[in-house]
């Protein structure tokens, strides 16, 4: 019988999560069509504001407009979440994935109500950026590098998929940038090195 644990739990059960929501929001509707994302709970600052519907702040974060934007999203959530998890433990890791979604979804509102520019949003971005962030800090404490991944690896990642956002249309930059930041933020005051084997305290 094989008794070998997941490595890294919390990145496959968010995984798993955002991949069942989209597709029973597909068997319902377009997951392209922004109504129909606004009616399941996508970011709409003016609902916020005026209707109280705060918790639209977390259910977005679990939405994604077509298949193209939820695999981009899951593929970089599997690989730079893995790496993550592993080095800075469960509970580490799901705080700083549910906090930077959050704080990059703020952000965003905060931006909106600035320029007066409204739009439905949705995805993931926001907490996977925070994610690379927070990988970032603990590449930063380990020398540059932890296995096959290297500071100046995550850099480019950043600087080639901010561009790619500022360039594009229909792209929550403030999301990104907010979770970028509170994500990073979180790695420095939760990390902490195993000076016996230069890794993170696993959480419990």
């Amino acid at each position: 019988m094989n008794n070998r644990r997941v490595e890294a739990p919390c990145t496959v059960i968010l995984a798993a999560t955002n991949v069942i929501v989209f597709f029973l929001l597909t068997s319902q509707g377009m997951t392209e069509d922004g109504r129909f994302l606004l009616d399941h709970g996508a970011m709409f600052v003016p609902m916020i504001q005026e209707e109280g519907e705060y918790y639209r702040f977390l259910t977005s974060m679990f939405l994604h407009f077509g298949f193209e934007h939820l695999m981009n999203n899951m593929i970089t959530l599997a690989v730079i979440g893995w790496n993550l998890e592993i080095e800075i433990g469960k509970f580490r890791f799901l705080l700083i994935y549910i906090l930077s979604g959050l704080g990059g979804n703020l952000l965003s509102a905060v931006y909106d109500v600035w320029t007066g520019e409204y739009a439905v949003s949705a995805g993931a971005s926001g907490a996977i950026f925070g994610i690379i962030g927070a990988l970032l800090y603990v590449v930063m404490r380990n020398r540059g590098r932890i296995r096959d991944i290297s500071g100046k690896g995550i850099v480019f990642m950043i600087v080639i998929s901010l561009y790619y956002g500022i360039t594009s249309g229909g792209v929550d930059n403030m999301a990104h940038i907010g979770g970028l930041m509170t994500g990073f933020v979180l790695s420095v005051l939760l990390y902490r090195k195993n000076d016996h084997k230069g890794r993170a305290f696993a959480g419990r």
